[in-house]
């Protein structure tokens, strides 16, 4: 899991353009968004749309399910992880 989260946190730095960010900045229970890594609604879609050119996600950019998910790195890569599951 560390491997993907690890990968989701590269993702997230070319997604987002952060050039002033390295991915051992990022706690993978470190908050994305508001008063953790700060990021916003736009970075939100931006980044959804990163995961879902890499791993063929489907994800509703407006539903509390997927919300649930963008809390951090950890829960993007559980997520990640058994929609993997899932498709094999």
């Amino acid at each position: 899991m560390q491997a993907l989260e690890q990968e989701i946190k590269e993702l997230l730095i070319s997604a987002l353009q952060l050039e002033d960010v390295k991915p051992e900045d990022i706690g993978a229970e470190q908050a994305l968004f508001v008063e953790g890594l700060g990021l916003d609604s736009i970075d939100a879609l931006e980044l959804g749309l990163a995961l879902q050119k890499r791993y063929g996600l489907s994800m509703a950019a407006d539903s509390a399910e997927t919300r649930k998910h963008f809390v951090n790195i950890r829960a993007l890569a559980q997520f990640v992880d058994s929609h993997r599951k899932i498709a094999a």
